[in-house]
């Protein structure tokens, strides 16, 4: 590890090689000089415990302070944000590390520049109880209907999964259901369920008085990859890294405060998407708020593990997901990330 005195001097440069940046580019620092910059977000769906950070951080102006003015929009089909950050449409985008992967698979223009969950939420999930015929164990759903939402790359998490188990998808009966991941399972026609997040759907069933069984996908065999990304189309990042390198400050900054003040953060979280019940939505934010605030031990906020991703990658490949094993620097880049200067 560096010398306390050598990480601050590194940190220090940092930020002042950042400094310059602005100054030559323009745009508004932390002072209030300068004209805000204009920037687009794409969440990677409608406003939830997962953007408590980026809810937190608009809410106490720090996107403001970083001399940014983000529009944030929310789509309607999880796939998008990542082509519109391709075509230019956004300048951010929130997705998936599966969807960098296959994303670049396509040629898409995209590369991802910080991790704001770098851990698996995917989970298989069960309910307890059931008597001799309920599932204890992954060996249980042989003969069993195990329901998800349609993506490809989770019928490979559940290939894996069941291999562990020395089973294989023609042991089960894997149905797509689209977005009733919850009510399949609830009503029982399904005896599992493959897609739900822990800190969401595993939350939702607990808050409705039953007894989910929660297990992410890397605890199961599939490789740990980052759940929630942002990307930005590489071919302008040179111009546009200091505009990144300032959201992602405001964003730690906003994550932090969440972290700190979780009743503000829901109230955020419920001021940007109304539709939410407050009770399970502040349920949720509770057992996002640690993972959000996850860090890699010495590492910036943000950071992506560049082996952690090849190793994914491969995974990715052996399951014929993707017809050309990646390297990271293909599909990820940490150069946007400014860490605090040690206390």
């Amino acid at each position: 590890m560096k010398p306390h005195a050598a990480r601050v001097s590194a940190v220090a440069l940092s930020l002042l090689i950042l400094a310059a940046g602005l100054a030559a580019c323009g745009a508004k620092s932390e002072t209030g000089k300068g004209e805000p910059e204009k920037l687009t977000l794409d969440l990677d769906f409608y406003p939830n415990p997962d953007h408590a950070g980026i809810y937190m951080a608009q809410e106490e102006g720090f996107f403001k302070e970083a001399g940014l003015d983000l529009t944030i929009d929310s789509p309607s089909d999880p796939s998008a944000p990542i082509k519109d950050v391709a075509a230019g449409r956004a300048d951010l985008a929130i997705t998936y590390e599966p969807e960098v992967m296959l994303a670049r698979e396509k040629g898409l223009d995209v590369v991802a520049v910080a991790a704001l969950v770098n851990q698996p939420l995917t989970s298989l999930i069960w309910l307890k109880g059931g008597g001799k015929e309920g599932v204890k164990g992954v060996a249980d759903l042989k003969g069993k209907t195990v329901s998800y939402a349609g993506i490809p790359y989770q019928e490979a998490f559940m290939k894996t999964i069941l291999a562990r188990a020395h089973l294989s998808l023609s042991d089960i009966k894997l149905v797509n259901v689209g977005f009733g991941l919850l009510p399949s399972l609830i009503s029982g026609s399904a005896q599992a369920m493959l897609g739900g997040y822990s800190n969401v759907e595993g939350v939702d069933l607990r808050e409705r008085g039953k007894e989910p069984e929660i297990t992410t996908v890397d605890k199961l065999g599939v490789p740990t990859y980052d759940e929630l990304v942002l990307v930005a189309r590489r071919s302008t990042l040179e111009e546009e890294g200091q505009r990144i390198r300032l959201f992602i400050s405001a964003l730690r900054r906003g994550t932090e405060a969440a972290v700190k003040d979780p009743k503000a953060a829901t109230e955020a979280i419920l001021a940007a998407n109304p539709d939410l019940e407050p009770k399970l939505a502040a349920a949720e934010v509770e057992a996002t708020l640690p993972l959000l605030g996850a860090r890699t031990a010495g590492k910036p906020f943000g950071y992506m593990d560049p082996k952690e991703w090849e190793a994914f990658g491969a995974w990715m490949h052996d399951e014929e997901l993707i017809s050309n094993q990646p390297k990271a620097s293909e599909l990820l880049s940490n150069s946007y990330l400014v860490d605090e200067i040690p206390e």
